[in-house]
């Protein structure tokens, strides 16, 4: 008696794990981070993204003809999509909890407030899209958005903000972030829009886990101050224990009215920094059709 192999394998068996059936079920990642290359648009008070390729293909062969290229970057961990640590900003000579600031960073590191104390983030992740909700394209150079304005776009959304939740607030600031040249984005002479000191306060009340936005200093910045007064910095990082998320890509998922989602984000464990490049992320389900995955 003869026997024919299955080509198509053993069936699925079914996941243990309830998050591994939902990811089966199928999702899609959106990738909220920006591509770090040399001159994209930075604050000024950072070290620039700079890349280069100390080895190149052909400057040493093996002797089976293989070859390798590797790579060496210098840049600030401020740069580019980043996360604030709690180590970032101090006001009155203390960190968040009181801390000393300059106690805090003896031996050149802050073994308690560095970005390695963040914990890898996957929580529930609310998009308050502002300039939508405010009947425009973007917020204007320089506005405030109020709490007003935020209670009004979870309302209109029909998203409250919940403690725990890592909250999004678009402007529509980030479109500048390809513009020709750098000053678009960092808007020192327009002013660039975001939250103020009351908003930071209402994002603090709600309990947020972390805030972000698509801007480069996530507050609202006055025309030609620069980054000259940072209110919201002092009330999130130093007062209230919360992570600020910058430069962040809101676009595409704001163009696709998604407002709830799963955000993942990890920073990088760099011991004692103030902060970390990052690749958040924002997963959203979408059921397999047809014949699933292949």
């Amino acid at each position: 008696m003869s026997s024919t192999a299955s080509i198509t394998g053993p069936a699925p068996t079914k996941p243990r794990d309830p998050l591994l059936a939902a990811v089966r079920e199928g999702v899609r990642v959106l990738d909220l981070g920006r591509r770090l290359y040399i001159g994209m648009p930075q604050s000024p008070n950072h070290p620039a993204y700079w890349h280069t390729l100390p080895r190149r293909h052909g400057d040493r062969v093996r002797e089976d003809g293989g070859s390798a290229a590797n790579d060496m970057l210098v840049m600030g961990t401020h740069v580019g999509t980043h996360i604030d640590a709690l180590a970032h900003v101090s006001h009155q000579g203390k960190l968040f909890g009181g801390a000393d600031a300059r106690t805090a960073g003896e031996g050149g590191v802050y073994p308690d407030h560095g970005v390695h104390t963040i914990a890898p983030m996957m929580c529930r992740g609310i998009l308050l899209d502002v300039p939508a909700a405010l009947g425009a394209e973007v917020c204007e150079p320089g506005y405030e958005i109020t709490v007003a304005d935020l209670e009004a776009t979870e309302r209109l959304q029909k998203t409250p903000v919940e403690p725990g939740d890592v909250v999004l607030v678009r402007s529509g600031w980030g479109r500048q972030f390809d513009a020709p040249g750098r000053d678009a984005f960092i808007g020192h002479d327009s002013g660039v829009p975001g939250v103020g000191e009351s908003g930071a306060r209402w994002l603090a009340g709600r309990r947020a886990h972390a805030v972000g936005a698509d801007s480069i200093a996530f507050e609202r910045l006055a025309p030609g101050a620069g980054h000259s007064s940072l209110p919201a910095h002092r009330v999130l990082l130093v007062e209230a224990g919360i992570y600020i998320i910058e430069t962040l890509d809101l676009e595409e998922i704001a163009a696709e009215g998604i407002h709830e989602f799963t955000f993942v984000l990890s920073p990088l464990p760099l011991f004692g920094a103030t902060g970390s490049p990052v690749r958040p992320l924002a997963v959203i389900s979408e059921p397999v059709t047809g014949g699933g995955r292949g």
